[in-house]
């Protein structure tokens, strides 16, 4: 089959589109057949050398979209299935979805009913299940004033649109480092943008709000905290600040009283939550065309695209 190896680590340019033999099904694993996947950040770090975990030659990819091809667990899945898989190691501690086909461990594969196209389906797995776990978790009420720190990024586009689906009014204000895609979050139905060269702190007239989704993550949480209202709820769900742990913090005095502190950890997969939020997008409308569709012998470029794009949305690889 033909797949995307990467060797050693460095730029795009280590992306070797080639050909490697078809993985061989084994006990407890099924094969799909990849119809798609988003290009993320963390397959990034993994490309440059930064996850000391990851051991090379390896297939990237912690996402896919595809049918089954081959299964060891004929009562769940069903060959031609359509099937979502995310995380679990996929592409790190073995061969991802970077690949015309993909060896995943059986509990790994979730089967999902949908009617959307490939290219819809791959923009949706890691960063809507990350941003639609945010969403829930917020326990959004009308009239809300929430802010989502780090509004261009895709999962910052994800969950503006999730928000902006409810049936009722809330208002949405962004950051963003610049103001180059202020008309681009406009047009998907922000409020307001607040231009923060200074991505840890909120300017000081940016007031205060009901929740606060933190992308920047724990180098800006102890801020978001200092800028929620009473009973207000700030969900810590990302590491854009590259700050990975909240260090000597006391929750008892760094969280003001009658609020809340919260996170999602995508690498808790759950099928039903996967198929609930297929269902939402689907019943709700939502768009999630991507922002570029690359094939797979193009996966170099569309992780040099990603590094330089100046549109929003997600940058997909189609298969097959």
């Amino acid at each position: 089959m033909k797949a995307i190896v990467v060797t050693h680590p460095g730029g795009p340019e280590v992306l070797n589109y080639t050909d490697v033999p078809l993985p061989e099904l084994k006990p407890g694993w099924t094969r799909v057949k990849v119809a798609g996947f988003g290009i993320n950040h963390s397959e990034v770090f993994t490309r440059e050398g930064q996850s000391p975990s990851v051991q090379f030659p390896r297939i990237l990819g912690i996402e896919v979209v595809g049918t089954i091809d081959a299964t060891t667990a004929p009562d769940d899945f069903t060959v031609g299935q359509r099937v979502v898989s995310l995380m679990g190691e996929m592409g790190r501690a073995f061969d991802g979805s970077y690949a015309e086909y993909v060896l995943l461990p059986n509990k790994q594969v979730y089967p999902i009913t949908s009617t959307l196209s490939w290219d819809k389906m791959a923009a949706i797995p890691e960063t809507y299940y990350t941003a639609f776990g945010i969403f829930k978790s917020l326990q959004i009420k009308e009239n809300d004033r929430i802010l989502i720190r780090a509004a261009t990024s895709s999962v910052g586009i994800a969950a503006l649109q999730l928000i902006k689906s409810l049936p009722f009014k809330t208002e949405v204000v962004g950051t963003t480092r610049s103001d180059k895609k202020n008309d681009q979050l406009i047009a998907l139905g922000i409020d307001e943008v607040l231009v923060t060269p200074d991505t840890l702190h909120l300017p000081e007239n940016s007031g205060t709000f009901d929740k606060v989704i933190d992308l920047i993550g724990p180098a800006s949480v102890s801020d978001s905290l200092a800028h929620l209202n009473e009973f207000g709820i700030v969900s810590s769900t990302g590491q854009l600040g590259g700050q990975w742990t909240l260090n000597d913090f006391d929750p008892i005095t760094a969280i003001p009283n009658n609020s809340y502190l919260t996170g999602f950890y995508s690498g808790d997969v759950s099928a039903k939550l996967i198929q609930e939020l297929f269902t939402y997008i689907e019943e709700r409308h939502i768009d999630v065309t991507p922002s570029k569709v690359f094939s797979l012998d193009e996966t170099r470029q569309a992780h040099e695209y990603s590094a330089s794009a100046t549109g929003l949305g997600k940058v997909v690889v189609l298969v097959n």
